[in-house]
């Protein structure tokens, strides 16, 4: 049980007890989660969580996990209250609300973006440490935010005129180990995927020169209004999760992979996945600061002007999508990440 819990649970005492809990979720609170693509090392929080009792803890019922079929569909099931939480990116959060369906994220779960320039030794000859090395190279990335985010990057370090940027479909991973590429723009697990088939991957994160984040959790704003201790209860037990698995991985992964049989067969790629995820993209400066699952303004600009630039459709105002409310940050695991992790 968390911390705050605990604390409301003192404060109202025993008569407060044997006639219900004021302000927290009803323990039949049953709740559901939509992915934003078949389960993954992306997601051990979640299975962590609901493995462990966490959401148990804070009142909730996680009832079904689903897997999704994209950021932009599991947005708009969000917001169309098909789902009560999905697991979503920025983009499709700006977009679904541009094109009229009402969809807000509570919580970051991934602060910096998972998006990467990778190359292979074999690829570019020589280990990837700086990005002045790409100049003169080709660089294959795949449609949508990765390869607008891999243009911003490009441009922020002073290479993209000497760039030739290609487009590599969904094939980027093999397209490079080809030789049709000499780098890749693409999200640090093709580079751990291409490491896997035998490759040594070298890689720059695109989040070091341009602000934006990676998976974020949504729900539809007239649902945290009318429950707003189940959302919090919800991102409290996500961040537990979180934190969790992140100081131990092995059991974290079990999680994920006793739910979903055929993530047995690639194991040890979830892991890995779920390490880089753990190590080098959940935690920032944000949550340093103020605790886990914390927004920021800058990212959503940079991705909302990146929308716009590209004439990408209809771009909410990006200080309208996004809220801390419901971030309760007197809690041990959301409050105190940082310290839980380190």
């Amino acid at each position: 049980m968390s911390r705050s819990r605990r604390s409301v649970l003192a404060s109202l005492g025993a008569g407060a007890l044997t006639a219900g809990c004021v302000g927290l979720p009803s323990s039949a609170d049953s709740v559901s989660l939509l992915l934003n693509w078949t389960p993954n090392g992306l997601h051990v929080p979640y299975y962590a969580a609901r493995a462990q009792g966490f959401y148990e803890d804070e009142g909730i019922t996680v009832s079904e996990i689903r897997g999704g079929d994209g950021s932009d569909f599991a947005a708009r099931q969000a917001g169309l209250g098909n789902a009560t939480f999905a697991v979503t990116s920025s983009d499709q959060v700006l977009l679904t609300n541009g094109g009229g369906v009402a969809v807000s994220s509570v919580g970051v779960m991934m602060q910096r973006t998972p998006t990467v320039v990778f190359a292979t030794r074999e690829s570019l000859g020589e280990p990837l440490d700086d990005p002045q090395q790409l100049a003169g190279t080709r660089i294959g990335t795949g449609p949508g935010m990765v390869r607008k985010l891999t243009e911003l990057y490009l441009e922020a370090v002073g290479v993209r005129e000497e760039v030739e940027l290609v487009d590599a479909g969904y094939n980027t991973v093999q397209r490079l180990l080809e030789g049709d590429v000499d780098a890749a723009g693409g999200v640090f697990g093709d580079a751990i995927d291409a490491r896997y088939q035998g490759a040594t991957v070298d890689s720059l994160q695109v989040a070091s020169a341009v602000p934006a984040y990676g998976h974020l959790l949504a729900t539809a704003p007239d649902y945290a209004a009318a429950n707003p201790e189940t959302v919090r209860a919800f991102l409290r037990g996500t961040a537990r999760g979180a934190a969790w698995a992140t100081n131990n991985p092995e059991a974290g992964v079990d999680a994920v992979v006793e739910a979903n049989e055929s993530l047995a067969e690639v194991r040890e790629q979830t892991r890995a996945t779920w390490e880089r995820m753990a190590e080098s993209h959940v935690v920032g400066p944000a949550v340093e600061s103020h605790g886990w699952g914390w927004h920021e303004s800058d990212p959503w600009t940079t991705v909302a002007d990146a929308l716009r630039a590209a004439d990408s459709g209809e771009v909410a105002d990006p200080a309208a999508v996004w809220t801390n409310e419901y971030l309760d940050t007197d809690d041990e695991y959301v409050g105190g990440y940082a310290e839980e992790v380190s």
